[in-house]
Formats: structure tokens, sequence, C-alpha cells
């Protein structure tokens, strides 16, 4: 039977909790409790009850009850060695400070109660040892001047533990509602366990005979989530990887990620932190050769068609085109113009027939996109939530609409965006830096998989794409958020060494999204950075329909396609 449970996830999750140890067969545990913040409030809920009888109906509330739902959980099932059975000594147990309630939960016992202090700001209303260590550790919290997890100096911290762990088992979890932070007892009497569960997931219950635990039985969800737990717990069909803490260990997570692990036995001072997005820093300018090659192939020669060509680069202020050479193999009526989006673009009317169509595009661009944030004006707005003005609204309204959707989807992508704010602190370029990031990092990249219809949904649930889906899913995210987003399409210098060939024989994709006092700003969700140097534009638009390089219409004859397309980068 696991003594205690706590999960973090990104996002609300709505667990159904089976506790099959009170199926009446067995001795009951002496109490249960599971804590909770619905809403994403800083109020959390406690539904707990002590000497259980079989089939309790607070059993099947936790169970079935749709409004058990959060992105944090701490669950709780007893076995006394301290205390009278009562609800003042069921876990977890609950203390308000600083405008929120924080919840904690004990996996062990001291080998004797702690004596309260005499200036302490909390005390115990049971007669636990856990309950005084909770209120022991909030005393001091508050003494501190602390409001938040997040405000911790965890070298201190880390020393009031190893003190209390001198006193007996003291492996523990304590949540704000936002972070969570566990503990790992230093001399073993009581381990801790670690499973860091990403999407897609089977959907398959995990648990023992005493616990069964369905995070998906009130609706499939993709969020990421850390699962902390007093021991391993099994998942029906295999799949559950238990990390177990070092001894004397200290974890803090926040929306289903580690952010920080500090201690152990083999390192008392170590402190480490999940690599996180790198820092934009400054390049130089460089010059870039582009070769663009698309070579359409028919069954049957074609009569009459219309094209429609983009790749021509942009010129601006951080890229200037040098030179531009557009070849096309059939002749035909041509004429250039802007689109709506300012694209260069050509349209070519073809009436002499062919079978094959080859075009050319070679280009000399200039790229000056050297410092992505550092020029950020002192005054630029960089928390949540932005407002615009009613004619820059208006202006970015394109840019403002996420994908079309049905309505439950978008609600899980709103959370699944929000998660980020949340663990960001409500900054807006450190939120939109993780976004990059996590896509990277947790999303494959496959080709052959999607398609140009693919939705930002099926790239959210499915996990894997290609540059132009990771670019589609941050595009919602960020209009979610209230940001505006623009798709862009155009070249990728990887440099002579390039790992990644797919990425630098094709067009590539990436997102634009305009940030006060920044403008036009570029994020590359494919590999995790800050569009600079390497990043030639080519067209933006709403989604990758507004910028294909190459398109038409054929009127007549055709039949069956073949499309070969090549693109070589180099420096000029």
């Amino acid at each position: 039977m696991p003594n205690l449970l706590a999960m973090s996830f990104e996002g609300t999750l709505a667990p159904s909790l089976d506790l099959l140890c009170l199926d009446g067969q067995r001795p009951p545990p002496d109490g249960w409790g599971v804590g909770f913040y619905p809403g994403e409030e800083p109020a959390a809920s406690v539904i707990k009850e002590y000497a259980p009888p079989g089939q309790s109906l607070r059993q099947e509330l936790v169970k079935a009850w749709q409004h058990l739902a959060s992105s944090v959980f701490v669950v709780h099932i007893r076995k006394a060695q301290w205390g009278a059975l009562s609800d003042a000594n069921t876990q977890p147990f609950l203390r308000s400070h600083a405008g929120a309630d924080w919840l904690f939960a004990h996996a062990g016992s001291l080998d004797s109660p702690l004596a309260p202090a005499e200036d302490a700001t909390f005390e115990a209303v049971g007669t636990t040892d856990s309950e005084r260590v909770f209120c022991h550790l909030m005393s001091r919290v508050a003494a501190a001047g602390w409001r938040r997890i997040v405000d911790f100096d965890l070298d201190r911290v880390l020393g009031w533990l190893r003190a209390l762990d001198e006193q007996g088992s003291m492996s523990l979890v304590w949540t704000d509602g936002l972070d969570v932070l566990a503990y790992a007892d230093a001399h073993r009497e009581g381990q801790l366990y670690l499973w860091s569960r990403f999407p897609p997931y089977n959907g398959l219950p995990f648990g023992d005979g005493d616990l069964a635990v369905d995070l998906f039985r009130r609706g499939i969800t993709s969020q990421r989530g850390l699962l902390i737990c007093s021991e391993p717990l099994e998942q029906a069909g295999g799949g559950a990887r238990w990390e177990t803490m070092a001894p004397g260990e200290l974890v803090i997570a926040r929306e289903g990620i580690i952010r920080l692990r500090v201690g152990g036995q083999t390192t008392p001072a170590g402190r480490a932190s999940v690599p996180g997005p790198p820092a934009p820093v400054h390049v130089e300018p460089q010059t870039l050769r582009v070769r663009h090659r698309t070579v359409y192939t028919y069954e049957q020669p074609v009569e009459r068609s219309m094209h429609l060509l983009r790749l021509t680069p942009v010129t601006d202020r951080l890229q200037r085109l040098h030179q531009h050479d557009l070849r096309v193999s059939v002749p035909g009526r041509w004429r250039d113009y802007d689109d709506v989006f300012g694209n260069h673009c050509r349209r070519i009317l073809c009436e002499q027939p062919w079978q094959t169509l080859v075009l050319e595009s070679e280009a000399v661009v200039e790229v000056l996109d050297t410092d992505p944030l550092l020029y950020r004006p002192l005054r630029a707005r960089t928390r949540f939530p932005l407002v615009w003005m009613p004619w820059q609204h208006q202006a970015l309204q394109p840019f403002l609409m996420p994908q079309e959707l049905p309505e439950s989807q978008l609600l899980a992508l709103t959370d699944y965006a929000m998660s980020f704010v949340r663990r960001n602190d409500g900054d807006l370029v450190d939120t939109l830096l993780d976004i990059n990031w996590t896509i990277f990092k947790e999303y494959r990249y496959v080709q052959g998989t999607t398609t140009m219809h693919t939705s930002a949904w099926e790239t959210f649930t499915d996990r894997h794409g290609v540059c132009q889906d990771f670019t589609h899913l941050f595009i919602t995210l960020a209009r979610l958020l209230g940001i505006p987003a623009r798709y862009v399409c155009g070249y990728l210098y990887l440099g002579p060494e390039a790992l990644n060939l797919a990425q630098a024989a094709a067009t590539h994709a990436w997102v634009q999204l305009y940030l006060p006092e920044l403008g036009w700003t570029g994020f590359d969700p494919t590999n995790g950075v800050m569009t600079s140097t390497s990043h030639v534009r080519l067209a933006v638009g709403r989604n990758a329909l507004d910028t294909t390089p190459t398109g038409g219409t054929i009127y007549r004859g055709g039949g069956g396609e073949l499309l070969t397309v090549s693109v070589q980068v180099e420096r000029a």
C-alpha cells in the first residue's frame, strides 16, 4: 500500500482514484485523504476520512466526482503510529499562508513528536508528529518572510529538513498549489520514487492491490506530469518507469516539470536544475547563398496551367536581398506583385504544353538579426495579460484567431498554454522561450506522418511531426494567450556538418510573434532557438497555405504528379 502519492501535471487533470483497500474484504487503513486545488485557485480542498468503513461514500466521491480536478494532487493513506484516529490527525494537512493554502503529507514517523516552539506562528490541531513537523516548517517560512516555495532559500530549507531527519523518517511532500516540494529521507527510512510521464499515453491505469489511479477515465488528456510515490506502482500492461530519489534529496516541480534538484548523499550541497531554453546571444551578421530547385513531372502533358511563386526572400531592416535569379523552364506570361501579407509573388500563366516544369531560384541574402532580445526597450511590457490598443487589435486580427477546432480541443490547448504561463510566473518572454524549448525537447521530428491538413490538436496529442506542425502548434498556443502569431516559410543554414539533413535540404518553417515594443520576433520550435542569422525569411502569413513557395492550378491535362524539391544553403 502506498502511504503517499503526489501528482503535478501541466494544466488541469481530473483523475479517478479507486481506494481498493476499502472493499470490505480486508482491514481498512486508519484514514485517507486527498488534497487538490480546484479551478487552479490558491484555495485547496481536502477530502478525508478517518477509520473509513468499507464502500464509503467519500471513496465513491474521489472515484467518480467530476469536480475533482486540479494540476496538483496530494494523496495520503494513513497507518497510525502517533495520535488517535480522528479527522484532525488525518493527512494531508492544510494551512493558509500569504494568500494561499499549503498542503503537507508525511510518509514516515518521527521517533517522538516535536515539542511546539513558544514563538511558533502555526500550531497543530491534532496530536500527530507529522502535523507538528508541518507547523514547525510553516512557522520558519513565515519568519523568513517567504510567500511561496519559489522564494525559498533551498540551502536553509534543506538544513531544516536534515535536522528533522535525525529524529526519524522524514520523507514528505509539501506544496503551495503551484510548486511541489518532495524530500526523501536521508537514512533510507522510507524512500520516495519519481515517475515522469510524457504523452502520448497508453491510457491504462496504474496502482497496486490497495489503490488504482486512472488519469484518463474522465477524458483523454495530453499533458506532461510528475508522480511522486512512497512505493512504485505498477501500470497495467507495463510501462511504469520509477526513479528512486537519492537519500536526502530535495526535488521541486511545477506543472509536471522538475525545476530543481538539491542534495542527496553523494552531493550534500549539490544542486542541479533541469536544462532549460538557451538564452539568446549576440551573433555576427552573415551572408548566405540559397539554391532552391523544384521539379514537377506529370504522366500526361499539361496543356494550360497557372502558377503562383513565392521564391523571393524578404528585404527589410533585418534581412537584405543582394541578388536573386528565378528561372522557369516553361515559357509563359508572368507578373510580379506583393500579396496582402507583403510577400513578393510571381504569377505565371503557361499556355504551351509541358510535361516537366523546373523552377530554380538562387539568392544571396545578408541576415542582420543579430540580437533577438538584447535590444528590448526598458519599458517593454513583459507580463501577461497583453493589452492591445484598438487600432493595433484591428490590424493584428488575422494573427490572433486560432485554428478552427472543436471547443473542447481549444479549451484543452488553452489549459496547456496557461500551464507555461504559470510555470514561468507570468513572464512573457520566459513563457515563450519555454514553449519553444518544450516543443523542441518533447515532440519528435518524424517525416511522412503528417500532412498539410494536420491540426495543432493532432500534433499536441501525437507529439510528433515536422517543422510545419510544430509551427502551427506554437501559433495556436500563442494566439490563445492573446499574442499575435504568424507563420514563416524560409530557409535554415545549419553549417557544413549539419546532423539534421532533412531540415537543411528543404524549406523550413517557424513562427514570428508580435511582442510589445519589439515587433515581429522569430521563434523556431523545431530547433528550440530564437531565429537569428541562420534563418532566411521567404514569406509570411496566417498559416502554411499563405506561404507555400510554389503552387498553382492545372486547367487541362496532367494526371499523376511527381514532385521533387532540393534546397542548398551555404555561406556566400
